[in-house]
């Protein structure tokens, strides 16, 4: 994994940009630590900071090659899982391989395939190339959109990088906010529009979508969307094609020629990539796994079950990392750091995150970190295969309004009267445009038709702010995160199961509990969904509130003319009052305290302006 930028300009010789190329780079240097690369032919400059993972002795980028006569250089984020079976396939065609690293290979499935490439990959990723003859762009990002791409249009110029915070340090991209960036901020947050970068003129590359510029126009293009078909394996076949799917995703994802290790809370998505992982070194005679929990100090004392978090995961790691017979880590952060890393997490983001979600996650990665480079994660299972308790609500379910955050009364209660009048109206459009977008097929019945919706809604809301978390929080360490269940071909698949084969016995992931019954404990098939554990200690709500007390009373906070201190004062004095959270299921009280620090911080380290 890496950090990417690339700046076209077709009226400044970019050897003269020195000090803002430098700039640029610095940004990146967290994300990747072990190399640097910078590549500059008139009109680009391709820039590269390198987490070496494959081929760390040969990897290095940015790559050129020339293969019959034509010459092209790339600029790659990601790892590539099908990178043997492509290379054979290349070489058929009579490709020459000088390195062992996915970044040539992706680069020659470009040179071969040109923008048709993308469908020949099964990886994460984010890149993009030159062409030296033609003067093009290609830039192109993984069908899930787990590696991210902004990017920058202007009068003369593109500029794409990684992260928002490499476009910023090129003064041609000014820290401008408007109307819109305010409502996706505070009326959205932390979760964010597809394609919006919330500054002025930034946006996106979406998941599945690839983008040409020839100095002039870019033109974007999809090649992977979410797409209806009919279903028509039986339960059993369903279970074995689940289990099938799942086994070799995890497998190709093992492949590594630095340490490795698995994320372990004791639910079920975290337990399949453990013990299919666990299975794999055996098999290989390798030493075991290592597995990692996260939990904070005293949580044992002040834990409280809630319908979103029902049991504690401590009661079930030990019987799973017993079960698999895997070297297990306990990470316990302090609520103290706890409170400290919120603004590391928004440096980290680039934006206002889920508070101390993001902060939990950014410490959790640093300590894995000491020992490996690489880790398998359980993200996005529950929203491929229905694991969140709204898919099962039935007055959630069918509830016409984002399922994670279905009332605005909180939000509005902090901010001041009249501030975003449109901002109903800009929340309610994205609502719908996602629902009305959504692909169905004419026979699917009205239950599996808002079962599509809600998969789609999940998709491209929900389920994308949790991969920029994983990815921003794990890349500031240096530490590359892979997710098993993003695989393109068990999103096509859940996608399209019925929904009473996909809640099998009427259980959330039903069908992934029925493809690994047998395999893994009972206990930990049969455990009800418990999301991300998150603090409960008071000191942590005391330390939040504190600090928004003294955000409230300075006349110099960007924030002094948005927020209603009565509001905020009631959620301090009256924290018990949120019945549901501000976002997703862990965003209470001290959640939304924290997401005010964190705004309040970002405006400031950014010298935002509002236009």
């Amino acid at each position: 994994m890496c950090g990417i930028a690339v700046w076209y300009d077709t009226s400044t010789n970019l050897k003269n940009e020195e000090t803002t190329i430098t700039d640029m780079l610095h940004t990146m240097v967290r994300r990747g630590p072990d190399d640097r690369g910078v590549y500059i032919n008139h009109p680009v400059c391709l820039m590269h900071h390198r987490l070496a993972v494959i081929d760390p002795e040969n990897g290095r980028q940015p790559m050129t090659k020339n293969h019959n006569n034509r010459t092209c250089t790339i600029v790659y984020n990601g790892e590539l899982y099908n990178t043997a079976e492509l290379r054979r396939e290349l070489c058929s065609y009579g490709f020459n391989f000088a390195t062992n690293s996915d970044t040539e290979v992706v680069l020659s499935a470009y040179m071969k395939w040109g923008k048709d490439c993308v469908y020949q990959l099964n990886g994460i990723f984010a890149f993009v190339v030159f062409d030296e003859d033609e003067k093009t762009l290609f830039a192109a990002r993984d069908r899930i959109g787990v590696k991210p791409l902004f990017f920058y249009q202007y009068k003369n110029g593109l500029l794409l990088s990684s992260e928002v915070k490499t476009l910023l340090a090129n003064p041609i991209v000014k820290p401008e906010i408007d109307e819109q960036g305010l409502s996706e901020i505070f009326l959205i947050g932390p979760g964010r529009t597809l394609g919006q970068g919330i500054y002025k003129g930034v946006e996106e590359i979406l998941p599945g979508e690839t983008a040409l510029y020839d100095g002039k126009k870019l033109t974007r293009s999809r090649y992977f969307q979410l797409t209806a078909h009919e279903h028509t394996s039986d339960i059993d076949q369903s279970i074995e094609e689940v289990r099938t799917l799942l086994i070799d995703s995890v497998e190709r994802q093992l492949v590594s020629d630095v340490p490795l290790c698995c994320f372990l809370s004791g639910g079920l998505d975290s337990s399949i990539i453990s013990y299919v992982a666990s299975e794999h070194h055996k098999r290989l005679h390798l030493d075991p796994i290592d597995t990692y929990s996260v939990d904070y100090t005293d949580n044992d004392q002040y834990f409280q079950k809630s319908l979103f978090q029902p049991t504690p995961d401590s009661e079930f790691i030990g019987i799973m990392a017993d079960a698999i017979a895997s070297r297990h880590h306990s990470v316990t952060l302090d609520n103290y750091d706890l409170y400290n890393a919120l603004l590391p997490a928004v440096d980290a983001r680039d934006f206002p995150g889920m508070a101390d979600v993001d902060s939990s996650l950014l410490l959790f990665c640093g300590k894995m970190k000491e020992d490996f480079k690489v880790a398998l994660s359980g993200e996005c299972a529950d929203e491929l295969f229905g694991g969140y308790p709204w898919y099962h609500n039935q007055a959630i379910l069918f509830e016409d309004t984002f399922p994670w955050s279905r009332s605005l009364a909180v939000r509005r209660s902090v901010l001041k009267d009249g501030f975003l009048p449109k901002g109903e109206e800009y929340v309610r459009q994205r609502y719908l445009d996602t629902c009305r977008n959504t692909d169905k097929l004419p026979g699917d019945s009205a239950l599996d038709a808002r079962m599509r919706e809600m998969f789609s809604l999940n998709f491209h809301w929900f389920m994308q702010t949790l991969l920029d978390r994983k990815d921003r929080m794990s890349m500031y360490n240096g530490f590359e995160v892979r997710v098993p269940f993003c695989d393109y071909r068990i999103v096509d698949y859940a996608y399209n199961l019925p929904w009473k084969i996909k809640a099998l016995g009427g259980r959330e992931k039903g069908i992934v509990r029925a493809a690994f019954r047998g395999l893994l404990p009972d206990s930990i098939i049969d455990r009800k969904k418990s999301p991300y554990p998150k603090t409960h200690h008071p000191i942590y709500m005391k330390l939040c509130a504190l600090r928004v007390r003294e955000i409230l009373k300075d006349k110099h906070s960007p924030l002094y003319a948005i927020l209603n201190r009565d509001g905020v004062e009631n959620i301090i004095s009256n924290p018990d009052q949120i019945s549901s959270p501000w976002y997703g299921q862990l965003m209470k009280a001290p959640q939304i305290l924290a997401y005010i620090i964190q705004i309040d911080y970002w405006f400031r380290k950014n010298k935002i302006v509002i236009s």
